[in-house]
């Protein structure tokens, strides 16, 4: 399948928001599936929203929420994740009518997450790839991810992992500490609005 053939993933995602906000039916669920056979297929999916750039400065993150396995359609992940980004991630208050033009969305569908065997962080590190890959990082209840998206902002192995550590509730050294992890790679499509 061709990467632009998930193109229609951001204009799902997009029409999914406005329906909420707006009570209006945009998708045609018959329609859609017709014509793009694919969108049954299960797959995890992560919606990021950004708003747009403002005079030279980088988007700024305005609500991201995803699925690490498949559990759902790819249709149904789209619009399931779509809406919770705008309107359930704690870190941001719900998107309103006003903000919609003003942001973007990228769509980021997941592999399947392998469980990696490392007995050093130089091990890791040789196993790992920046920019390539996304990380899932686990410690008895302990549990966060990261995009391989993130790496761009967090480039540095030690850093970006401290930060990976404290989003899943712990230490900021917990690398140390053995946690499991698994890694996916995705692929990524963004809207062109």
């Amino acid at each position: 399948m061709k990467k632009n053939s998930f193109n229609i993933l951001t204009d799902i995602a997009r029409k999914a928001i406005i329906e909420k906000l707006t009570g209006q039916n945009l998708l045609d669920i018959e329609y859609l599936i017709k014509k793009y056979p694919y969108l049954l297929e299960k797959r995890a999916v992560f919606v990021t929203l950004n708003k747009k750039a403002d005079n030279n400065k980088a988007p700024q993150l305005r609500g991201c929420i995803g699925s690490i396995l498949p559990k759902r359609t790819l249709l149904e992940d789209t619009i399931h994740n779509a809406r919770a980004a705008a309107f359930d991630d704690p870190r941001f208050p719900g998107l309103s009518i006003e903000e919609i033009d003003n942001i973007t969305i990228e769509i980021s569908i997941l592999s399947i997450p392998e469980k990696i065997e490392y007995n050093t962080i130089t091990e890791l590190k040789n196993i790992i790839i920046p920019f390539k890959h996304g990380v899932i990082l686990q410690k008895d209840w302990h549990r966060a991810t990261f995009l391989p998206s993130v790496w761009e902002k967090l480039p540095d192995f030690e850093i970006f992992f401290e930060h990976l550590c404290q989003k899943a509730g712990l230490m900021k050294k917990c690398i140390y500490n053995h946690p499991d992890i698994e890694i996916y790679t995705v692929e990524k499509i963004a809207d062109t609005i």
